[in-house]
C-alpha cells in the first residue's frame, strides 16, 4: 500500500517529532546586530516521508541555485532543486530585477552565463547590451533577461539535464549526522517531507540552510547594524517611449543633448536604461521630482532612489527599479519588519505610478501591469566560511589560485557611504576563492550567491546576479567532482580539478 502523509499536521503531532539538534530553528537575534549566532534545535525528521533522493540537493532556485543545479547535473550528478516559489530565477523573475549589473571585468562570463545568453537570444529577446561608451558600461554580466522568457529557459536547462524541481517547497529544517547534512525538511502542498542527498548547496540568499545546521553567520553593517535597503519593484505598460524621451531631453533639458547622454537615452528607448536617477548630476530632473514632494504627491522616501529600464520585446513597458524602502525603518532580517516593508513599499509604488502618469509626458495612459512577487533583498545573512572576503580583496584586486570567478563591480552600498568606496582601474579585477563557498562545520555543504562568506562591504560587490551565477556554476561542478572522487566538499582544492573541467581558471 502506498504510504501517505496528510496535512495539516497538528501542533501535538509536530511536537512529537521534536528532537535534539537536527533541524535548525532560528532564534530571535537582535534586529540590528551584525552577528547572528545560529542555535540549532528542532525536529528529528523521524516519520517524515522522503520525497526525493539525489546526489546533490540545491535549496533555492535563484541565479546562483539554478546555475548550481544545472552545472552539477551536467557533470553527471543526480540533482534535486528546491524552490519556494513556482518559477526559477529568483529576483530576476519573481522580483522584477532587470537587467543584470555589469562586472566591469572582461572575461568574467563563465560558460554557464555564455550558454544562458545564447539560449535567451534564440528566444528572440537578445540579452546583449550595446553601449557606445566603453568607459561607462563594460565587462561581462551586462545582460537583460526578460523574466517570462528566463523562467522558461531555466526550466528547459533543468529538464535537459534531468534536474528534479520541487516547487512550492519551503525549507523548514535539516537533518545532520556527524558534521554532514543528510536531509532537508520542507513544507509542501502535501505537508512536511524530506529530501535526502549526499551534497547540499545553499542558494537561499538568506543562508537559511546554513543557519539551520549551525554555520556561523553575520548580518548587516559592522558599523551600523543595518541591512542594505530592500526594494519592491514593478512594471508599467502603456507608455509612449518617444514622448518620454522628448520630455526629458527637450523640456527638462538636463544635459541630455550631449552625445553620450543622447546615445544612452536613444538606447533606452529601444531596450536600455532611462534617465530617472542620479539627482546629484541632474539638477533639473531632481527639482522635477522634488516638486512632487512639495505638492504632496510624493514623499521624501519615494524620491531617494528612482530608476527605470525599458524591456526588450515589450515596446511600451518599463521595469521600475524602485521603490526602495528606507533601511532606517525596515530590516530584511526581521520577520515583522520585513512584512511591514512590503506594505510600505506597495504604497510607495502606487504613489510613484500616479506621479508618473500625472506629470511625465508619455505616461498619460500608463498603468501598473506587474508587481514583484518577491522583495528585492540586497543583503541579509552572510556565512563565515573557510575564507572570509573583505573590502581589501576588492580594493587591492586580490587573485586566488582557487578562484571560481572574477568581478570588478564596485562596493555598492545603498545605505552607508564608506570612505573605501572606489571603482577599480579598468582592467583590474578581484577573484572569489572556492574557500568562500565552503565551511569548516559541514563537510558536504556549499554556499553560493549573496550569502557567501564575506563582510558587509565585500558582499556589496559580489552580490550581483552574474557573479552569483558563476559561484553557483563552480559549486555545481565541485559537488559532482567531489562525489566522483570521494573527496569531502569542504576539502576540495578547486585548483587541482583539471582545467578542462573547471568553469574558471585564475590567470
Amino acid at each position: 500500500m502506498e504510504k501517505s502523509f496528510s496535512i495539516p499536521i497538528s501542533r501535538r503531532a509536530f511536537m512529537k517529532l521534536v528532537g535534539m539538534g537536527t533541524v535548525g530553528v532560528l532564534t530571535g537575534a537582535a534586529v540590528h546586530s551584525s552577528k547572528a549566532a545560529a542555535a540549532p534545535i528542532g525536529a528529528s525528521g523521524k516519520g517524515l516521508p522522503t520525497l526525493l533522493s539525489a546526489d546533490v540537493c540545491v535549496v533555492g532556485g535563484g541565479a546562483a541555485g539554478t546555475a548550481a543545479a544545472v552545472s552539477a547535473a551536467r557533470k553527471g550528478a543526480k540533482v534535486v532543486l528546491i524552490e519556494r516559489g513556482i518559477s526559477l530565477g529568483g529576483l530576476a523573475t519573481q522580483g522584477c530585477v532587470f537587467p543584470c549589473m555589469p562586472t566591469f571585468a572582461e572575461g568574467s562570463d563563465t560558460p554557464y552565463i555564455t550558454d544562458l545568453n545564447n539560449r535567451m537570444e534564440k528566444q528572440g529577446v537578445s540579452p546583449f547590451q550595446d553601449v557606445t561608451d566603453s568607459d561607462t558600461f563594460y565587462g561581462g554580466g551586462r545582460a537583460r533577461y526578460v523574466p517570462e522568457y528566463l523562467s522558461l529557459v531555466y526550466e528547459e536547462m533543468c529538464a535537459e539535464q534531468g534536474v528534479d524541481i520541487l516547487y512550492n517547497a519551503a525549507l523548514v529544517g535539516a537533518q545532520t549526522d556527524g558534521g554532514r547534512i543528510t536531509a532537508c525538511i520542507v513544507q509542501t502542498v502535501a505537508g512536511l517531507g524530506k529530501v535526502e542527498a549526499k551534497v547540499f548547496i545553499d542558494g537561499t540568499g538568506d543562508a537559511l540552510l546554513s543557519r539551520f545546521v549551525g554555520i556561523p553567520v553575520e548580518k548587516g553593517s559592522e558599523k551600523t547594524g543595518r541591512n542594505q535597503p530592500m526594494s519592491l519593484r514593478f512594471e508599467m505598460g502603456g507608455i509612449d517611449m518617444a514622448k518620454v524621451y522628448h520630455f526629458f531631453r527637450d523640456e527638462l533639458k538636463d544635459g541630455w543633448k550631449t552625445p553620450l547622454s543622447d546615445r544612452l537615452i536613444i538606447d533606452a528607448l529601444k531596450d536600455g536604461r532611462t534617465p530617472f536617477v542620479e539627482f546629484d548630476k541632474m539638477k533639473t530632473t531632481a527639482k522635477f521630482f522634488q516638486g512632487g514632494v512639495s505638492r504632496g504627491e510624493l514623499t521624501k522616501d519615494d524620491v531617494v532612489y528612482i530608476q527605470a529600464f525599458s524591456i526588450p520585446g515589450k515596446p511600451d513597458v518599463m521595469s521600475m527599479n524602485c521603490p526602495e524602502m528606507p533601511a532606517l525603518e525596515f530590516s530584511s532580517t526581521d520577520a515583522v519588519s520585513y512584512s511591514k516593508a512590503v506594505s510600505f513599499g506597495r504604497k510607495m509604488m502606487r504613489r510613484l505610478a500616479a506621479f508618473f502618469i500625472k506629470n511625465i509626458k508619455g505616461f498619460e495612459h500608463a498603468y501598473i501591469c506587474r508587481e514583484a512577487s518577491m522583495v528585492g533583498v540586497r543583503e541579509s545573512w552572510r556565512i563565515r566560511g573557510k575564507y572570509y572576503m573583505e573590502a581589501e580583496d576588492y580594493l587591492k584586486a586580490h587573485h586566488f589560485a582557487d578562484a571560481v570567478c572574477r568581478t570588478a563591480y564596485p562596493i555598492d552600498i545603498h545605505d552607508v557611504k564608506l570612505d573605501l568606496f572606489k571603482k577599480l582601474k579598468k582592467g583590474d579585477y578581484y577573484e572569489i576563492p572556492y574557500r568562500a563557498l565552503v565551511t569548516n562545520e559541514m563537510s558536504n555543504l556549499l554556499v553560493v550567491g549573496r550569502c557567501a562568506s564575506g563582510s558587509f562591504a565585500a558582499q556589496a560587490s559580489f552580490r550581483i546576479q552574474p557573479t552569483c551565477m558563476s559561484m553557483g556554476e563552480a559549486a555545481g561542478i565541485a559537488a559532482a567532482w567531489g562525489l566522483s572522487q570521494n573527496v569531502a566538499i569542504n576539502e576540495i582544492k578547486w585548483e587541482e580539478i583539471p582545467e578542462s573541467m573547471r568553469s574558471y581558471v585564475s590567470k
